[in-house]
């Protein structure tokens, strides 16, 4: 069962649900812009699915929070909310932004499709892949306000944190000397 197909379920059978749709939420302790940052740490080229050009507005853990805690507050029902962030940002300006905080350099490159979808078959099948093959159908879609939907920002619930300024607040664990600093990174 697809997530429409279990939105569609809910809908129907719970006429009260709410049903909260985030853009790529983000923080210290995500899946997402740490994994990106000890990548971006390890490897020295780093692959632009669809040429880095899909969009996203990350949205900030605590920002999702304050969200979700006046939707239940106030009372909505009956709801289905797009939470956005405060910016669009493609993939390559999330890379950027990444690569930037942490004080890399590395190349990026657009990977053509049929490369792409030959390397998530392959490399879904590691214990953490890099991509799987439905994280690149994913990422051939845009993750913005879809028009389909209410957003927090029509409800009056704006996200405030701004990526950049959120990442560099934990982003020196991936810097030289840090936490996560790879062995390449130490200067004999």
């Amino acid at each position: 069962m697809s997530k429409i197909d279990g939105e569609k379920k809910v809908i129907k059978n719970f006429k009260n649900s709410i049903i909260i749709k985030p853009s790529i939420v983000y923080s210290v302790d995500d899946k997402f812009t740490t994994k990106f940052m000890s990548l971006l740490s390890a490897l020295p080229v780093m692959p632009l699915y669809y040429n880095g050009l899909t969009k996203f507005c990350p949205i900030h853990v605590s920002d999702i929070v304050d969200i979700i805690f006046e939707i239940i507050t106030g009372k909505n029902q009956n709801l289905v909310l797009e939470c956005i962030g405060p910016e669009i940002l493609t993939f390559r300006e999330i890379i950027e932004k990444l690569l930037n905080s942490i004080n890399k350099k590395r190349l990026l490159f657009p990977l053509p499709l049929p490369l792409a979808k030959i390397s998530a078959k392959i490399l879904q099948n590691f214990p953490k892949p890099l991509i799987t093959e439905d994280q690149l159908k994913l990422l051939k879609y845009d993750n913005i306000k879809s028009n389909n939907y209410k957003t927090n920002d029509e409800l009056g619930l704006p996200a405030k944190k701004i990526f950049e300024d959120e990442i560099d607040k934990y982003s020196y664990n991936w810097r030289v000397g840090g936490q996560y600093s790879t062995k390449q990174d130490v200067k004999k």
